[in-house]
Parts: structure tokens; C-alpha cells; sequence
């Protein structure tokens, strides 16, 4: 054979091999991405060892869990002009201090409006039949008016009120303003018609301390709060592990925390 023929195979040779190397890599693709379709059990879990696998993205981090709601703390009852004016005037009656919290991050208005969409607000369980008479300070409220109408009633004086004193809403007022125009119902200086202004504000001071020191379960006391702030144990279960010991504060629980 000639140089030149020499020459001519090897390069026939070469060629083939690049052919060959050429369809090797084709069917490793064809079967790297049909081992993906069909299935990484059954054909990527045999070839898997044997295939090159393609990069993966890193996986996208999960999203920052959001500040969980409070469901509980939705008005039932109240709109929220009356919310508004309910959340001033308890707060005044009960304010933030050095001891804790007021009223208002308290949620004592959802627990005050969550009570008036009840039995409570509709006075249930009262004898409301006639004949209705003045009862004595000490026999309570002795009229025909629940106490839904009572608080819509006295809400919208407490309001009519200020506006004609001061030019102003309630919730608007300075803590001051608030103050001389409950002091002012407190004392039955507001003529009303149809309830006394000093019924309505005592059964809205009761109300607030009944928000105060409620169990959570009802809307006010939120965390606990108020019973902390008197060292109140609130609904133990039972006291026999330290029955016998030295006077010792124990932390609070809630009806919820028996579940």
C-alpha cells in the first residue's frame, strides 16, 4: 500500500470514531431524559449510576410565616362608630399604668360587643315581664329595656353629648374631655331619655371589669393579661401539687389550656 493510501485509511478511521463517539452521546441523552419522563424508580434508579444527571436549581426558601390572626377579635354586634366610642370610654374607665395594660389592648370592646350579640344583650335569663316599678339602688335595673338597647341608646348620648359640649366625637377628645363627660353620666348630669345616664355608665363600668378579668375564651383578658396583673391564677384544674407548699405565684391558665 502506498503513503498516500496509508494516509486515506487513517483518516476513514478517524472518522468512524468520531461517528461512533458521536451516537454514544446522542442515545446517553435519549436516555437521561427518558429516564426523567418515564420515571427515576424504574429507568433512572437502574441507569442512574451510569448517566451523568443534569444540575438542579436550589430549592426556593419557604416564605416567612405570617403573624398569626386573631379570629375572636371580629364585632358581632357593634358598628364601628359604636366599637370606636366603646373602646374610648373603657379605656378611660380602665387605662394603661405602670401595673399593665389598659383596657383597650385588653380587647375589652370585643369582649363588651361579643356579650351583647348573646342571651346577655337580649337579658335572657331576666324576668322582663311587667309591671315595671323604681327599684331600690340595691334591687338593680328594674326596667323593660335589654341591654342591647341600653348601649345603643347610651352610646348615642355619650356621642350626642360630646358634640354638644366640645364640638367633638367622643373618640376624638383628649383623655381629660373624656373623662368630665363620664363623670358627667356617672353623676346623671346628662338629661336621657328612656334609660338614667348613671345606669348606663354603671353597667358600663361593670362591663369593662368583666373584660378585664373574663376568661380569654370571651374576647377580653387578651394573654392573660389582667389576671397577671393581680397575680389571679384563673381556672386551675387542681392546686394539690402546691397546696401544701409556701404561697408561691402560679402562672395563669385559661379554659383553653385544659383541651
Amino acid at each position: 500500500m502506498s503513503e498516500q493510501d496509508q494516509h486515506s485509511q487513517q483518516n476513514e478511521n478517524r472518522e468512524a470514531t468520531k461517528t461512533k463517539e458521536s451516537q454514544r452521546m446522542s442515545r446517553r441523552k435519549f436516555l437521561t431524559r427518558s429516564g426523567y419522563a418515564v420515571g427515576g424508580v424504574v429507568l433512572g434508579g437502574l441507569l442512574g449510576y451510569l448517566i451523568p444527571k443534569e444540575e438542579t436549581k436550589p430549592a426556593t426558601p419557604p416564605a416567612p410565616q405570617q403573624q398569626q390572626k386573631n379570629y375572636n377579635e371580629a364585632l358581632m354586634f357593634f358598628t364601628q362608630e359604636q366599637y370606636a366610642i366603646t373602646q374610648a370610654a373603657v379605656e378611660r374607665i380602665f387605662p394603661a399604668d405602670d401595673n399593665g395594660p389598659g383596657a383597650k389592648d385588653l380587647g375589652v370592646a370585643f369582649f363588651i360587643d361579643h356579650q351583647l350579640a348573646g342571651d346577655w344583650g337580649f337579658n335572657a335569663r331576666d324576668y322582663m315581664q311587667p309591671p315595671f316599678y323604681v327599684g331600690e339602688k340595691t334591687q338593680g335595673y328594674q326596667g323593660r329595656i335589654n341591654r342591647r338597647e341600653i348601649f345603643y341608646i347610651g352610646l348615642r348620648e355619650l356621642q350626642n353629648y360630646s358634640q354638644k359640649k366640645y364640638k367633638k366625637d367622643f373618640p376624638s377628645l383628649s383623655p381629660e374631655e373624656q373623662d368630665a363627660v363620664l363623670t358627667a353620666f356617672q353623676n346623671d348630669e346628662v338629661n336621657v331619655t328612656t334609660i338614667s345616664a348613671s345606669g348606663f355608665f354603671n353597667l358600663l363600668r361593670s362591663s369593662t371589669l368583666e373584660g378585664v378579668y373574663s376568661d380569654p375564651l370571651y374576647g377580653g383578658n387578651k394573654n392573660m393579661q389582667g389576671w397577671a396583673m393581680r397575680d389571679y391564677p384563673g381556672n386551675q384544674m387542681t392546686y394539690t401539687n402546691i397546696i401544701e407548699k409556701d404561697y408561691t405565684v402560679v402562672p395563669p391558665q385559661s379554659l383553653r389550656d385544659h383541651l
